[in-house]
Order: C-alpha cells, then structure tokens, then sequence
C-alpha cells in the first residue's frame, strides 16, 4: 500500500528538520511532533504538535490517522552518559517508545513504522580496541549485539517491541528498525558541529583519538534513507543505515583546517577505546537501490554556512513561563487536568495554584502555591510583580467573580509577557449579567431564555427566578407561581424573572480561538448534580444542539474554554439558559472525550498554530463520576 499520511515524532530534531521538508516536497501530508518549537523552514501546510509526546493520547493521533509512523525523538548524551541520565533516558526513550507504540499498533490506518536505532546496540568488542587500527570493521545485521549504554539499550529494547508486535500485528502493519551510524548534521550536538561552533568564535579545538574510525552520515542522507525505507514495505527487521566508507577522525580535522586555516586543534590523552567501525549497507543497498550521497567534504561548508547564519541571527526561543491557576480552591480535577496540559506543552512547565486562603488543598496537588491578593484594581501592581517573580507566563482564572479583573486587564499582563487565559472584557462582562445576556440573544434571534427586571413583563406562570449577577444556581427558584415568584424575589439582590422551561438541562464544554471560533465542543448530560456542579456527567451527540451551541459561542466573540448551560424541552428544542466564559467544574469530561481546551489555550497563547492541532472527538462517551479520593503525604521524624 502506499503511504500518504505520515507521522513524525522527534520533527524539530538533526534528521527531522532535514525530512519533514523533503516529505512535503513528495506530496505527504505530515504530523510533525517535538517538544521544540516549530522549525521556521518547515512549510506552512505540515502540521506541527509542539509539546512532550508522553502526554500525546490516542484519540489526538487517531484524529491525524497516519498511515506510516516514523519515529525518531530520542534523548542521548554524546560523552560518556552522565549519573542524571538515568531518569531522562528512561521517559525520552524507553517510556516514550513504548507510549507511541501503545498509541499507533491498533490504528486502522497504519501500515509501516520505521524506527530510527543506532548501531550502538551491536557488541563493542567487534570495533572498539585498545590500540590505533588499520581497517575499520564492517558490521553486519547478523553480528552480535550488547547495548554499550543506556542509549542503545533503550534502542535495543523498542526493536524487541516492534518485534514483539510483528507476531500479532503483521498483517496490519510492517516494522523497520534502521541501525543508523555516526550522524551529523547542521544545529546537532555532534563533535563537527561543535567544532565549527567553536572554529567561528575563533577558539582553539580540542582532538582525541584523531586515529579512530567513525562511519559519518550527514542527516540529510539519514533523513533520505529512512524515507526510502517507510516506502519499501517489503524490507523489515533490522537494517544498518550508513555511507558503508568509515573516516578517521583527523580527516574530519583535515577537512575543517582547509575551511579555517588558522585553526588551532590540539590532540590530548584519553583513555577511552579505539574506535573503527562502519556499517555493511549491502541489505539496505541491495533492496532500496540508493546509497548516501554525502561525504565530509560536500557537508561540512553546509554546517559552516549553518552555524555563521545563526550566529548572524541567532535564535531566541525562551522556555515558556509556568502557569497559574486562581481561585484553585479545591479544583484537584482542573489542577490535574492543568498539569497534564502544561506537560505536554513542555516538561519544564509548572503549574501553580493560587488562592487567598492559605490552608486551600489544592497546594497539595500543585507543583507550587501562592497565598495571592485579593483580586481588585488596587492589588494590579503587586500581582503583576508576583507573577514575574515567580516565573508565571500564563493565568487560568476559574472563579466568576474575578474574571471582569482579569479580562480587564489583560492588555497589561500581556506587557509583562503575562498570556491571561481569558476572553475580551465585554464578553465576560455580558455572560456575568443574566439580563444583559439574555437580551443579547433575543435581539440576535437566538434560543436564549428571555429575562425580565419586572414579573409583570415575564408572560404567565410558571417562572423562575434568580439573581442577575453571580452563580447561576445560588437562591434560585424554580416553577414558581406568580405570589410565589414575588416572594422568592424579596430574598435576592438584584432578582430577574424568566418564563419556566420544563426540561432536561446540559451543558456543553467548548474551546474557541482567539479569532473566536469554535474548534470544537461536547454535549454531556448532568446526570447527578451537587451543589450547582456535575456529580455524574455523561456525554452524548446532538448535531442539531451542536450546531445550535456552536452559533450562540461564536455570536458571543468568547475565546478560550468556556461552559454554556441549555435547557432541552420536552419538544428537544434547546433553550441556551446562560454562559459561564471559563473552563467549567465538570469540563475534564471534555477533555476525556477528546476537547483538549488547557492544552489549546496554552499552545495558542505561546504562538503556536492550534488550527494545525485537531480536534479528534473519541469515537464512543464518557462517563465521569467524581468521588472523593484521599491523598497522604509522609512527614519526616
């Protein structure tokens, strides 16, 4: 079968950057995924998921439904593998093969997977000595393998998964690991790339083992080659990915000298083994019929271009602040779901949790807390300050009774590089004012229940009645007479009067753009209410509710998550009852059914294109039941 949709882990990387262009240029379509940034070279029409992958889920992937997954994030450490490595080497290579995999094996579309392994899993003894050689040694497929580091050990491990899947998975899709030798290639850590960094600051470098072999392949070779191999669904298992023409390590230095003739390089003791090594790529030549085209001398002046550009304009991404949650309370389910979004945009993300009260709970579930000021004008410059101090670049407000400050504010957050996860003033100011709200609606033509200042105004019985400002459930009163209506009102601050619907209420969570455009929304039932919040919820599909929601969210101009409530009648016919513009108490259902609305919010606040990230509703519902859960913490003696 041939392949059309391709998905790239590990897109912003060495091999990456130079493959995902050279997908696009042959027609694919691409999912390109890193925790970096998007590269600025890659064409407009790839789609590109920045954040960790160990948070991706099966429903975002099965959005995309790749036919072919090329798998090249990964984690290493050049030198020797430092004690620290331990941790990292574990979740960027041996969780997050196994994660991907979990993701992809059962997808209808799929139907090869090339795996990017390194030549790092054969047995060192084979071609590490301890003295200079003459010849390189050609490994081949067959020789003997012994993980000499964490790296390929964790190689070794996804290529005895892939195998492992091959016996039950075969006949939906085929698997190719390509034991890839010495890359380099322009941005890499690689020794050439740090030795033209330091060559054009005009330090001196340093050489060892100048009499070592090493089999260097430029990444664009490497990137080529395993495109060539996702096409040829006939070759699988183990193949070495190679010039098969190994290099001493001072040819590298020669070639250098000739670009930069007042280079100094010194050669210094080491113990570290002899290495002379190249790959046998007679199976990979036999079957693809092509071979790298790259040698020392055609892509080092590449590297050198490379390398002279970004120094001319170097690049100046900034890890993104951390976020702030506010009114966190007790929102242990919004604060988990947070953390979750924040991860997965990037690893050093923490989430904070902010609240007056200093005993809140959720700062035993936040990664810090903040005994915060009291939202109001006063207060501004002081929570500005705190906000930088503390690192924060994004606010989630969660409380209606601040998000008139936020939204007011927001501009001047965003001076101090402060993203306020909010909507525009006017529209949180008119879904916080029932009255105002509900005329909004009727004047556009829209399903919202009317509201009156006066019963009198309100048509005949039965009403409802309930304040005008605030929680929408708070003192409110329901199929009520007209003396009963009267009497009820006397006890309320502001009260409105609304003609009965008799009905079953929902509440649909969505996420908007900044342009104020619906990406996506779910319906869900309140099956069990407690406290004006969904105890029990449980989603369902409505196109005609859908469309009906979606119209009212986009007339509104909200942005961001946000929660409206309807009343479905007897008729199912909905009656929109209000809105609430944040992420709603009950909303990690949303995100359970696949309405990723924190990681939107963020991934669009720190620049990147959420319109590339799709909105892959879960083929079946979710059911989501809260209940307590207790949680220890061990105190020291």
């Amino acid at each position: 079968m041939k392949i059309s949709r391709v998905f790239v882990s590990g897109a912003a990387g060495v091999i990456g950057s130079q493959m995902v262009p050279l997908l696009a240029a042959r027609g694919f379509t691409v999912l390109a995924a890193d925790l970096k940034p998007c590269p600025a070279h890659f064409p407009p029409e790839v789609q590109y998921r920045q954040g960790d992958l160990n948070h991706m889920d099966a429903a975002e992937l099965a959005g995309f439904a790749p036919d072919c997954f090329i798998h090249l994030a990964a984690t290493f450490e050049r030198s020797a593998e430092s004690y620290g490595f331990w941790e990292e080497n574990f979740r960027h290579n041996l969780a997050l093969s196994h994660h991907l995999m979990t993701l992809a094996k059962d997808l209808p579309s799929l139907h090869r997977v090339v795996f990017a392994s390194s030549y790092l899993i054969y047995d060192p003894a084979l071609y590490q000595f301890n003295r200079a050689q003459q010849q390189p040694v050609s490994l081949k497929e067959s020789d003997p393998i012994l993980p000499r580091n964490l790296t390929g050990m964790a190689k070794l491990a996804h290529e005895v998964e892939l195998r492992f899947l091959d016996g039950f998975r075969h006949d939906k899709f085929s698997s190719v690991c390509a034991r890839i030798f010495r890359g380099y290639g322009p941005g890499s850590r690689d020794v050439i790339s740090r030795w033209v960094r330091s060559l054009l600051q005009g330090e001196p470098i340093t050489v060892f083992r100048p009499e070592g072999w090493f089999d260097y392949i430029y990444a664009k070779d490497t990137a080529e080659g395993l495109i060539r191999l996702a096409e040829a669904e006939g070759l699988t298992g183990i193949v070495n990915l190679g010039t098969g023409q190994a290099r001493r390590v001072g040819e590298v230095v020669a070639v250098l000298k000739r670009h930069f003739p007042a280079m100094q390089a010194s050669e210094s003791p080491s113990d570290i083994p002899f290495e002379a090594s190249q790959a046998d790529i007679n199976l990979f030549r036999s079957v693809i019929g092509w071979q790298p085209a790259y040698d020392l001398e055609k892509a080092i002046p590449e590297i050198i271009a490379h390398e002279r550009a970004r120094l001319t304009t170097p690049e100046t991404r900034p890890a993104p602040g951390h976020l702030l949650v506010t009114s966190a309370s007790r929102k242990i389910p919004l604060l988990r779901a947070a953390i979750s979004a924040a991860r997965k945009l990037s690893p050093e993300m923490k989430v904070m949790a902010g609240d007056i009260d200093p005993d809140a709970p959720a700062q035993y579930a936040a990664d810090a807390f903040w005994v915060m000021p009291r939202t109001d004008d006063t207060a501004l410059d002081t929570l500005v300050a705190g906000c930088r101090e503390r690192g924060i670049g994004f606010v989630l407000p969660t409380r209606d009774g601040e998000l008139a400050f936020w939204a007011r504010h927001k501009a001047r957050f965003a001076e101090a590089g402060i993203a306020v996860l909010v909507s525009p003033e006017d529209s949180v100011t008119r879904c916080l004012d029932k009255l105002d709200f509900a005329r909004f609606g009727e004047e556009r033509g829209l399903p919202f229940i009317p509201a009156f200042e006066g019963l009198e105004d309100a048509g005949s019985p039965p009403y409802a009645v309930k304040e005008r400002f605030g929680a929408g459930s708070r003192a409110i009163g329901l199929n009520l007479d007209a003396a009963s209506a009267r009497e009820h009102a006397r006890g309320l601050t502001a009260p409105i009067f609304q003609p009965f619907i008799d009905g079953t209420e929902i509440s649909v969570d969505s996420w908007l753009d900044r342009n104020h455009r619906v990406k996506g929304l779910v319906l869900r039932r309140r099956d069990r209410v407690v406290d004006g919040e969904s105890q029990v919820t449980t989603t369902f599909r409505d196109a005609a509710i859908e469309e009906a929601a979606r119209t009212a969210l986009e007339t509104l101009d909200l942005c961001g998550p946000v929660v409206l409530q309807i009343l479905i009648d007897r008729a199912g016919q909905p009656h929109i009852i209000e809105c609430n513009s944040r992420f709603g108490g009950a909303s990690t259902a949303g995100i359970a059914a696949g309405l990723d609305s924190l990681y939107w919010s963020l991934a669009e606040a720190a620049g990147n294109d959420v319109a590339a990230l799709p909105f892959a509703r879960i083929p079946g519902e979710v059911r989501q039941v809260r209940l307590p859960a207790d949680t220890h913490f061990i105190l020291p003696e």
